[in-house]
């Protein structure tokens, strides 16, 4: 779907707080409410746009441990082994990937012990072959690119 200069304002104005009210995204893109609605009501059945969140500061909340898993996975069993990895409380994204490995997975800890089991439950899998695994010190930047 090509989108139209209000969509991208709309989107835009979203990536930036999505807890306006139409009435108050209208106003920042200069249209109506009902514009609003309509633009919004197809990016959702597009599926252009997914749901809408929050962001939070792990480290304050007890999770000081990010950590990026590269995971090579034996032939064919690809989908099965992420589907199952994916369902874990503490992973927040599985990724395909090319390189040497097949997939990475993101996750968030409290402990060490914590990611330690995680880590060790990870490689009794079947058809996990191979993982590493890299600590995240700092982040940097972590956001939403602007639609353009």
């Amino acid at each position: 779907m090509q989108l139209e200069e209000t969509d991208k304002k709309i989107l835009n104005v979203l990536i930036e707080d999505s807890r306006l009210s139409l009435r108050q995204i209208a106003k920042r893109v200069n249209v109506s409410v009902a514009t609003v609605m309509h633009h919004i009501k197809k990016l959702e059945q597009e599926k252009i746009l997914t749901g809408y969140t929050t962001k939070l500061d792990y480290e304050r909340i007890g999770y000081d441990i990010e950590v990026i898993i590269e995971v090579r996975i034996l032939k064919g069993k690809l989908i099965e082994v992420e589907k199952k990895i994916a369902t874990h409380p503490n992973v927040f994204a599985v990724y395909d990937v090319t390189g040497a490995f097949d997939s990475v997975i993101l996750a968030r800890f409290r402990t060490r012990r914590q990611m330690d089991n995680f880590l060790k439950k990870l490689q009794t899998y079947e058809f996990v072959e191979r993982t590493e695994t890299k600590l995240l010190l700092k982040t940097v930047k972590e956001d939403n690119i602007s639609v353009e």
